[in-house]
């Protein structure tokens, strides 16, 4: 196994999660990849993880926190760690020591641009990102949002701390319409998947729905809102886990607009 930064020809496989075999990867638009080109001038840094035949298997992304869903100074923020697991494609790589590879050299890499620390997130439940991974690699729990934990390492003593940015109230519904408000930075293909399958089913059914969209790629515009990546359905969040289907975000539509007419 081989650490190297992301290189061009492997940039839209990055965008894709290295799922090149994915269809579903199709919908979820180009959001990633204007936001990659974005970030790029502005400290993002990826790694890949390739295999003894040169090919993807796992990715980490990192940039300074100023420009992430956390508040921080001199550190940098672990947006995503992801290891191939499926059976399509180059198979499933989780469990094979991939992940702690790629965030030892993030941090390795970390250190040497001189910050006095890295932050990531993750989860309570077990399904992806999840916060007792980073706390088995000597990751500290320093804030919380619901299932969300933000942890961090600190490398200097007088490293400070960083929060979550104060969470926002939930969109109201506007009166007489059925709602669905999507805040979108475009880091997360499986968020983006959820947005543009949501502007789709929206759009099918006319004046009875009403979409409104959010550009939250700049920290400044998360913390004016207190949101990052979500999408509301009527005040109520689309998604709890992996991104919905488009036929059942359609199905949830439906029986509001219904429930509205009647």
């Amino acid at each position: 196994m081989e650490i190297v930064d992301l290189s061009s020809p492997y940039e839209d496989s990055y965008f894709r999660c290295l799922e090149d075999w994915s269809d579903e990867m199709d919908e979820a638009g180009d959001h990633k990849a204007r936001w990659y080109s974005k970030m790029s001038e502005r400290g993002l840094r990826v790694k890949l993880a390739f295999d003894d035949h040169d090919r993807p298997i796992g990715m980490i992304q990192y940039l300074p926190i100023e420009h992430s869903m956390a508040v921080g100074s001199d550190l940098y923020m672990i947006l995503c760690i992801w290891v191939h697991g499926h059976k399509e494609g180059v198979g499933d790589r989780q469990g094979a020591g991939v992940g702690t590879a790629l965030l030892t050299a993030a941090e390795r890499d970390v250190g040497e641009l001189g910050a006095k620390g890295i932050a990531a997130w993750g989860v309570t439940m077990p399904w992806w990102m999840k916060a007792g991974w980073f706390k088995k690699h000597g990751y500290r729990k320093v804030d919380r949002q619901g299932m969300q934990i933000l942890l961090w390492k600190p490398f200097a003593d007088d490293a400070v701390p960083p929060r979550w940015i104060e969470q926002g109230p939930k969109p109201q519904p506007a009166e007489g319409k059925v709602t669905v408000v999507a805040y979108v930075s475009g880091w997360c293909p499986a968020q983006n998947l959820v947005y543009e399958r949501a502007k789709r089913a929206a759009a099918e059914f006319g004046n009875d729905v009403v979409f409104e969209s959010y550009d939250t790629s700049e920290q400044s515009a998360m913390i004016a809102c207190g949101h990052s990546d979500c999408v509301y359905l009527d005040g109520k969040s689309l998604q709890k886990g992996p991104p919905p289907s488009y036929n059942r975000i359609r199905r949830k539509m439906a029986k509001r607009v219904k429930r509205l007419k009647n």
